[in-house]
This record gives C-alpha cells, sequence and structure tokens, in this order.
C-alpha cells in the first residue's frame, strides 16, 4: 500500500498533476456554488477538452469537478434556499433556516468540515476496498459481466428518484441509442442513416451536451437572479462553531460518512440517495426530531458527509468493475474508454499509476477544497450575485466550441440540437435523462458480452444460470425489480388504512 501511494502521490504531485486537480475542484467549487449549472453540463462540455490531455490528468481534472461541486453546492442551498446540485437539495432544510437566524457563517463552517471528513473516510474504503474488488472480478467472465451490467441497469431505474416506469424508459431509450453504429460482429450498419459520422456510435460528447447542456440554459434562461439570504459580509469570526456544534456533529459526520460509502459503492444509487438517507437516519435517532427543518445542525453536517463520502466510493465499481453506478461515472468511463483505457479488474495492476494517481489527487484536492470553502467564502458569496442572462450566452458559446473540436462536423451540431430538444421534452415528461446516459453506455458493452456468452455456451442462454455468480446476480436484480414494483403498492395501502373512517 505505501509503494502504490508513493506511485500515486509521484503522480498526483507533478506539475500537470497539481495543475490540473487545481482547475477541477477550483471549477467544480464554482459550478456547485452556481444554481443552475449543473456537473452534468459542465462536464459535457470540458469533454473535448480532454481528449487532447493524457488519460490520468483528463480524469484528475474531471473528477476534481465532480467533488469539487458536491464539496460547493451546498453555498446556495445555505444562503439561497437553492441547491447548487440536486445532492445539496437536503441541506436546504436546515441549512437555509440558519442562514435566517444568523448562523450562516457557522452552517458554511461545518459544512466545510462535514465534507471533507466524509470525503476522507471514503477515499481510505475506496483506497482500502478496491483493489479487493478488483482481485474478486478477476474471476469473471462474460456472463458475470453481463448479468451484472443488467443489475446495474435496473438498479438505477428501480433505486433512483421519481417513477421507476419513467426511469427505465430512460434507459431503453439509451439503449435503443446505443445500436446506432456499425454491429462489430458483422459489419451491419445500424440505424446510422447513411451518415459516416455515426458508423463509430452517437458521439457520447454531442448527446451529453444535448441532454443536460442545453436543457439547463433553456430552463434557467427566465430564472429571475436571485440574492444571499444574507446581506452583511460573512468573516471568519462568525463562521467558528461553538463546543455544542461540535459535539452534536461528530457522530452525524461519521454515521452519514458510512452510509455516503455504502450507498455511493452501488450502482444506480449514488450520493443524492446518500445524503437523503443520512437526513433520515439522523432524524431517527435525534432525542428531538421536531428541531429538524429549523436550523439543526445534525440536518447539515450528516447529508453533507455521506454526500461526499459517495462522491468518493462510485469510483470503486467504475474502475474495478466497468459498471458505472450514476451518469457522472458513466461519462467517466466513456472518457477513459475513448482514451484507450478499459476499465475493469486489471486496471489497478496493469495501470497503477493511473489508479493510485487518482486516489492521491483525491486526498490533494480535498485538501484544496477545505482551503478554497473557508477563506473564501465572501468571493462565493460575490459571485452568487452574477446576473444568469450574463452566463447563459457563454455556455451556448463553450456548447458550441466544445461538441465541434472534437470531429469537427457540422452533423455534431445538429446532433447537440436535436438531443437539446429530446433533454428539454424528458424534462417537461418528467423523465430522468441521466438513466439514458447510462443505458447508452452499458448497452454496447453489454451485447458484446452476451454474444460472447451465447458462442461460450452455443447459444445456450439458460446456461447462465449454472454460473454462481452470474445467478446471484440475476436474483438481486429480480429482487430490486420486485421491491421497486411491490414498495409502491404496500405505500399506498399503508396510506389508506390510515385514513380515518367516515362516520
Amino acid at each position: 500500500m505505501i509503494d502504490n501511494l508513493a506511485l500515486g502521490f509521484s503522480v498526483a504531485l507533478s506539475f500537470e498533476g497539481l495543475v490540473y486537480c487545481f482547475l477541477g475542484v477550483f471549477l467544480g467549487t464554482v459550478i456547485g456554488v452556481l444554481p443552475g449549472l449543473g456537473v452534468m453540463a459542465t462536464l459535457a462540455i470540458l469533454m473535448p477538452i480532454t481528449f487532447h490531455l493524457d488519460t490520468v490528468y483528463a480524469l484528475i481534472m474531471l473528477s476534481g469537478i465532480y467533488y469539487g461541486a458536491a464539496f460547493g453546492g451546498s453555498t446556495a442551498s445555505i444562503l439561497l434556499n437553492l441547491p447548487g446540485t440536486a445532492n445539496t437539495a437536503i441541506t436546504c432544510l436546515d441549512g437555509y433556516p440558519m442562514a435566517q437566524q444568523g448562523r450562516a457563517g457557522v452552517a458554511l463552517f461545518m459544512t466545510a468540515v462535514a465534507s471533507f471528513t466524509g470525503s476522507i473516510i471514503g477515499l481510505l474504503i475506496l483506497a482500502l476496498c478496491a483493489p479487493l474488488l478488483a482481485q474478486i472480478a478477476l474471476n469473471f467472465g462474460s456472463p458475470e459481466y453481463f448479468t451484472l451490467m443488467l443489475l446495474g441497469l435496473f438498479a438505477a431505474g428501480m433505486l433512483s428518484r421519481g417513477s421507476h416506469l419513467r426511469s427505465t424508459a430512460s434507459i431503453f431509450i439509451g439503449l435503443f441509442f446505443g445500436i446506432v453504429g456499425t454491429d462489430i460482429s458483422t459489419g451491419v450498419q445500424r440505424f446510422t442513416l447513411g451518415q459516416p459520422e455515426l458508423y463509430a456510435g452517437i458521439p457520447l460528447v454531442a448527446i451529453s451536451l444535448g441532454l443536460f447542456g442545453l436543457p439547463e440554459v433553456i430552463g434557467n434562461a427566465g430564472r429571475q437572479d436571485n440574492k444571499p439570504v444574507t446581506g452583511t459580509r460573512i468573516s471568519m469570526r462568525s463562521m467558528l462553531p461553538n463546543r455544542v456544534d461540535m459535539r452534536r456533529s461528530i457522530w452525524p459526520m461519521l454515521r452519514g460518512s458510512g452510509i455516503g460509502a455504502f450507498f455511493g459503492a452501488l450502482p444506480g444509487t449514488g450520493s443524492l440517495i446518500a445524503s437523503f438517507a443520512s437526513y433520515v437516519v439522523e432524524k431517527k435517532v435525534h432525542r428531538d426530531p421536531s428541531l429538524f427543518g429549523k436550523g439543526a445542525i445534525e440536518g447539515i453536517t450528516g447529508p453533507e458527509s455521506a454526500n461526499n463520502a459517495a462522491t468518493q466510493t462510485a469510483f470503486i465499481p467504475t474502475l474495478t468493475l466497468g459498471v458505472p453506478g450514476d451518469a457522472i461515472m458513466a461519462m467517466m468511463l466513456g472518457v477513459m474508454l475513448i482514451h484507450g483505457v478499459a476499465p475493469g479488474p486489471r486496471l489497478i495492476s496493469e495501470q497503477p499509476d493511473l489508479f493510485w494517481g487518482l486516489v492521491a489527487s483525491f486526498l490533494i484536492g480535498n485538501v484544496l477544497l477545505v482551503i478554497f470553502n473557508v477563506p473564501l467564502i465572501g468571493l462565493w458569496v460575490r459571485l452568487l450575485r452574477i446576473p444568469y442572462h450574463m452566463l447563459f450566452p457563454a455556455i451556448l458559446v463553450f456548447i458550441c466550441l466544445g461538441v465541434y473540436s472534437v470531429n469537427y462536423a457540422t452533423l455534431d451540431l445538429v446532433l447537440v440540437i436535436c438531443f437539446g430538444a429530446l433533454g428539454y421534452a424528458m424534462t417537461l415528461l418528467k423523465l430522468e435523462p441521466a438513466p439514458l446516459i447510462l443505458g447508452l453506455v452499458l448497452g454496447p458493452m453489454m451485447e458484446d458480452n452476451l454474444r460472447r456468452t451465447l458462442m461460450i455456451f452455443r447459444g445456450d442462454v439458460w446456461a447462465i444460470l449454472d454460473r454462481p455468480l452470474s445467478l446471484a446476480f440475476l436474483l438481486c436484480t429480480l429482487a430490486i425489480i420486485l421491491v421497486g414494483l411491490i414498495g409502491p403498492l404496500f405505500r399506498k395501502s399503508a396510506r389508506h388504512k390510515m385514513r380515518p373512517k367516515r362516520s
């Protein structure tokens, strides 16, 4: 472990590693602070830039944006009652009341402490568990990978927020778009419409920018500018918590870190579910649950530590199994595939500089985030006053430049417009676009592993059940489907029983 970490720090502490780590966490913090931009849109915009970088530095920068946004997203939640990212929506419940009580500085400081604690615990679990999981995954064959990816897709559909049916529908739309391109086995062109640009499939950059970039701009174009709840300058003295705040925050941070580390490593769950689960747990174990929603500091420190721990452990299945846990990890997986890096159990042994360089950069990035989020609170408060009508024209320019600079193809711009319209229509229909990306990335990989499986077993698909791990993954998939379908029926029946009977 010491030798591996020494190798990782030699990569992360290089000049390029420090520069791209700094850029990533700084941009992530800005994106998290400014509501309406979104992590997915930012990653999609910056993805073309990473194609001209070394793989490890590209991933260091994109990862910094990911966990940097989770770190800084609570600022807008506390000061504006408007979450900078979806993962920090739960922070609004108690963070904004604390700001109204004149304790915005304490809330922001404890958020930074909780985020750092969760990130470090999640990072330790990543460094310890990922190599062990990779050793187990070396025994995986095509049947195991196919059933594991099937489990990940259904987990994303059944465990995501909102309607399970709508999430599953988004996944199948993504699977359909994954069919577009050249069939690897037969060489047949599928749904390419005679366009050579589509022979390699729909570009991930175009579909990501279309689904997440343009709908963000369209949805926020008419948004009224907001001002922080506190018009006074937040000083360092006002940010210092008292002993009671620190004492009440220790156990929520530890519990939240454990909850976040667990949910982050599960495909299909992620930091959003982790932060909500942590809030529910803290409300259950608290002596006076009525304090929650009125400025309870446990309602901030628990979810924030869970949110940041989940962003670290989300890399475990992506790097060791090649199965992304959410749409952001799917984009990371797409970047690695474009760079010729195959995520999986051999990644750690064959490219240790990449894996351990990422792990070391996470530690450096989280230290930088503490530096950004504590002394620069005043800067973030002023940043929240930037009018949105000055931001979205620049976002549109970056979207067009980014997608065109990849292949220099006009068709990519047309695809961005088409998928932008599709993404906005999906938001109106309350269809989650994130599962679509999972289906798009995992679809071709599932097809490839399924064909290999059928070739191994000479077309006998039922032979998958003879493999213990494949059977276990299929049973877990069936259990998730049953829970997703039967759970709402039980809740509906319970609500019906609780209704008072009419006399």
